[in-house]
């Protein structure tokens, strides 16, 4: 080999070593510390209905493509934190006729051949268990799954907005921060009256 080569062999040789090392020490951190290192923003609490939900959610297969109560893949869209973006109904109505509900073309629910086809030819009974279960999956303000964005003034926000938004957005939409302090403080006002 020339020396050139050699340098360069070495230096990826080297680039791995640091690599390896330092996801064996992040790993090593992460399995002693107490405290999580990321904020865990997904939560749930079951009621006997969504136990059901989450058995026949588990019988099924579902984990395959969904991710909830943090285990599961993520080909489909994860389930933690859904029940804060939408109700009861919206999946007992998703659940039955997907495609319907969502507007649009889905990649496995609907009608068959597609893979989750199943899912709508389940018993009604069946169907609203599993409705709840998703339902109770909530996420806190400001996590990637809820519909609220995160509490108090937010420069990454502000700078995304002001550099992806067309001039004059505000004459035609809300912005939603906008619209939830509206929103708090009618609450507010009805509550002193």
């Amino acid at each position: 080999m020339k020396l050139g080569e050699k340098i360069l062999f070495g230096v990826v040789g080297l680039l791995v070593v640091i690599t390896v090392i330092s996801f064996f020490m992040l790993e090593s951190v992460r399995h002693k510390s107490v405290k999580p290192l990321y904020p865990i923003l997904t939560h749930f609490e079951f009621s006997a209905e969504g136990e059901r939900g989450y058995a026949i959610y588990q019988k099924n297969g579902c984990y395959t493509c969904h991710r909830a109560v943090g285990s599961g893949t993520s080909m489909g869209v994860s389930l933690d934190g859904l029940g804060s973006k939408h109700d009861l109904n919206y999946f007992v109505s998703f659940l039955k006729d997907p495609e319907k509900t969502y507007g649009a073309k889905t990649m496995d629910h609907g009608a068959p051949p597609k893979d989750a086809a199943y899912v709508s030819a389940l018993p009604d009974s069946d169907i609203h268990a599993m409705a709840v279960f998703v339902s109770e999956l909530k996420a806190d303000q400001g996590s990637s799954s809820s519909f609220e964005p995160p509490q108090g003034a937010s420069s990454f926000i502000d700078a995304m907005v002001q550099m992806w938004t067309p001039a004059g957005w505000r004459t035609n939409f809300t912005d939603i921060r906008d619209w939830m302090k509206n929103n708090s403080k009618e609450a507010q006002d009805d509550a002193k009256h």
